[in-house]
């Protein structure tokens, strides 16, 4: 079947991926040819089998399972990645230089791991040994960053230095400075630099999401929720920019990655949205806009979720529950701007014979979302996250079995696992360099130092203008970089200046997540509107822009939950049910109103003083106080009369 063979890339995502100026990591990694090729493929099934057994059933300690993981990733890394970008990506052999880091990582770890609970007996005494092993580790970490995510790896090049260089900086953000023993011992052999929690998540939600997400690719998930989704809006107007808002969403969820899901399922609906008549630069933005929503949209928010119930110490259902209307609104905005700009510029939806029996869907691809129903089932039963994604990876080939048409076999089995395997490298080493940026944090104070900088000049209860500066230094620090290893970094200097300015935890670790995920289509580095505008040969700039105006709720919306946290679900004790479902309709509502002002068209166009009011009545309507919806209530009203006596006179006239 055509969703079990891995296409060749097109044109238009080559395109995209040049404009990106740095590909994608399947297109980026190098193939090679004979004896090597099937060599690789086993080494993949290896690691995915091991990370499997010791996410579940292993017994091995969690820094023995970090070290594994980085060794695991590093060599793939070096065998795989190329040392150039331009360098020939098909070969028989590594180079020589590339089997020399080979062997030089497989001695590193081997005295990584021989040595970790030796030193630790020790009481932390370092040998001169000692050091060289973990300044050799820390170079080739820093190579591996290079090749595999080159911007976080010159930002967590920045941060080492400032370990050395601290001392000159002036004022709070400078330090005393820190000797090369003392920061390499920091770094590698202590639990708060390279292994701490940035490789941890890696090696245990990242990896065994992205395995689950790769195999419900291969049993036919993709194609059941592009098809659903056209039964469900096909064939209203504007119907492929909905579908590519439903696919995306979905898909977006479960995979982790806002470029990825661009590059997926972009090149499918962004050609849909051009021929029904949407400007290019519109249907590339709805694209990126819907494709990052999906880190932080539940169930499974691309991995984050699980990462932020451990940071916060929370179980996972409170995270989902809190994350459920911030995504209910975010993808509502998006549905009804591409309504209402369907309806500005007299689009409709695709025809009847163009749109799949909704019947005929559920009947022979139904079955391919019980992995996702095991998943939910098993959460909710209080099993771990690691548990229950390893069953419902199972419970993926169990499903495709069903029927003969998506049926898994051996083959398809192995390219989904080795697929999984290599997404998993890029996202994997960004974690590793997150733990040079993690580690300089913890060890000069500076994310402490930055915050009490930033209550200083806000002042003490500044909640918004704190939050303001927050969400600058959280989309500056995510740009570029995937969604969880974003909210790793944003959160670990962020959220305690939230929390210190007045926020509870959630709201403030919401708040950055957000953020932070919304730094793909910000621009200068919008990475998820340069995919999509590359596949829709659009211009850049007015992409993102747009995809701005059409992201904005989610740009918006955090302010409202940091002082009033009642839209996160859960996070509020003894909130009346009824208040809960008067806030979560009037902000429905409102950021309905908001994307009509926007637009500019809500039963008709609006001038420019309706859309001012209307962006002001959504507003009033997400701030969740009976006045302030008093007020919305009266400026729509006051819209919809206006829109019906101008109708009601074009009518008489025609």
């Amino acid at each position: 079947m055509e969703q079990h063979t891995q296409a060749s890339l097109t044109k238009e995502e080559v395109k995209a991926q040049e404009l990106l100026g740095e590909k994608e990591p399947d297109s980026k990694l190098r193939t090679y040819t004979g004896p090597l090729g099937q060599i690789t493929t086993i080494l993949f099934l290896v690691w995915a089998v091991f990370q499997v057994y010791a996410n579940t059933l292993g017994t091995i300690d969690v820094m023995a399972l970090r070290t594994w993981h980085l060794f695991f990733l590093l060599g793939f890394t070096f065998l795989l990645f190329p040392t150039y970008a331009k360098e020939n990506r098909s070969r028989a052999l590594p180079p020589v230089w590339d089997l020399a880091l080979l062997a030089l990582t497989i001695f590193t770890f081997a005295y990584l791991l021989k040595n970790y609970t030796v030193i630790a007996k020790r009481g932390g005494y370092m040998l001169t040994l000692d050091l060289v092993i973990a300044a050799i580790a820390l170079l080739l970490i820093f190579e591996g960053g290079r090749r595999a995510c080159k911007n976080l790896a010159i930002l967590g090049l920045v941060f080492f230095l400032y370990n050395f260089l601290g001392r000159f900086i002036p004022g709070e953000l400078g330090h005393v400075g820190f000797s090369l023993k003392r920061v390499l011992n920091h770094m590698i052999w202590g639990s708060q630099g390279i292994f701490g929690v940035g490789i941890g998540v890696s090696a245990t939600y990242i990896f065994l999401f992205v395995l689950f997400g790769s195999y419900l690719k291969y049993s036919g998930f993709s194609q059941f929720i592009n098809d659903i989704a056209l039964t469900l809006v096909g064939r209203t107007a504007g119907g492929p920019a909905k579908v590519a808002v439903l696919a995306s969403a979905l898909l977006g969820m479960i995979n982790g990655s806002a470029i990825a899901n661009v590059a997926t399922t972009g090149t499918i609906t962004i050609p849909m949205m051009k021929k029904t008549g949407y400007k290019k630069e519109f249907a590339a933005a709805v694209e990126a806009v819907a494709s990052t929503g999906g880190q932080f949209a539940p169930p499974i928010m691309g991995a984050v979720g699980f990462v932020m119930a451990e940071f916060m110490g929370v179980s996972y259902t409170t995270v989902l529950l809190a994350a459920c209307i911030p995504a209910f609104l975010y993808y509502l905005t998006l549905l009804f701007a591409v309504h209402f700009e369907a309806k500005r510029l007299g689009l409709s939806g695709l025809s009847k014979e163009n749109i799949p029996v909704a019947l005929e869907v559920i009947k022979k691809q139904g079955h391919l979302v019980l992995p996702l129903v095991v998943l939910i089932a098993l959460l909710s039963f209080g099993f771990t996250p690691l548990f229950a994604a390893v069953v419902s990876i199972f419970a993926t080939i169990l499903a495709s079995w069903l029927r003969k048409e998506t049926r898994m076999t051996w083959s398809i089995i192995v390219q989904a696992t080795v697929e999984g395997s290599r997404s998993a490298i890029s996202v994997g080493m960004s974690c590793a360099i997150i733990g040079v940026i993690i580690g300089t944090v913890s060890l000069t104070g500076l994310g402490l130092n930055f915050g009490y900088i930033i209550l200083r000049v806000v002042g003490e209860g500044q909640l918004y203008l704190g939050g303001f500066m927050v969400m600058l230094m959280s989309i500056v620090l995510g740009m570029g970089v995937p969604g969880v290893a974003a909210y790793v970094i944003v959160s670990t200097v962020s959220v305690p200046v939230l929390i210190q300015a007045g926020a509870i935890p959630m709201a403030a670790h919401m708040f950055c997540l957000i953020y932070a995920c919304l730094s793909n289509i910000t621009p200068p580095v919008a990475m998820s509107s340069y995919v999509a505008s590359g596949i829709a040969d659009s211009d850049q700039t007015k992409t993102s822009l747009i995809a701005v105006k059409l992201g904005l709720t989610g740009f918006i919306l955090p302010f409202f939950f940091l002082n009033n946290p009642i839209l996160l679900l859960g996070t509020v004790a003894n909130t009346p049910l009824l208040l809960t479902i008067r806030a979560i309709l009037t902000s429905s509502i409102g950021v309905i109103v908001l994307s009509a002002g926007l637009q500019g068209y809500l039963f008709s166009r609006l001038n420019i003083i309706e859309r001012a009011l209307l962006v002001i009545a959504g507003l009033l309507f997400i701030e969740t106080n009976l006045f302030t919806d008093i007020i919305a209530l009266l400026l729509l009203g006051t819209i919809i009369v206006i829109q019906y006596i101008q109708k009601k006179s074009r009518n008489k006239e025609n």
